[in-house]
């Protein structure tokens, strides 16, 4: 087998930290658009429960695996709407 080399990086104790310049705009656009990300993965997620909601009462065999789908899919779509609302809180923070 090859040998595997450790590299260890260290911080210079004395070296000068320059103070970060942060561009707010390039910023509030980056949180905009994740947001939007957010907002569309919650319809996504949402219309793919009602899809799977469609398909239990339409598919009555397999109706349990198709609930247990909606379900995860609603749990998706809750958490995309958490985190486009996150977003917008990040993207109003950045605007400021």
């Amino acid at each position: 087998m090859a040998e595997r080399r450790h590299h260890h990086h260290h911080k210079k104790d004395d070296a000068v930290v320059e103070p970060e310049v942060v561009d707010y705009r390039k910023e509030e656009k980056h949180h905009k658009h994740l947001q939007q990300l957010g907002e569309l993965g919650a319809v996504a997620a949402g219309a793919y429960a009602l899809h799977e909601k469609h398909m239990a009462k339409k598919d009555p065999e397999h109706a349990h695996r198709h609930r247990i789908e909606e379900e995860i899919a609603v749990t998706a779509a809750v958490g995309a709407v958490g985190f486009a609302f996150h977003e917008h809180h990040e993207r109003k923070e950045a605007k400021k």
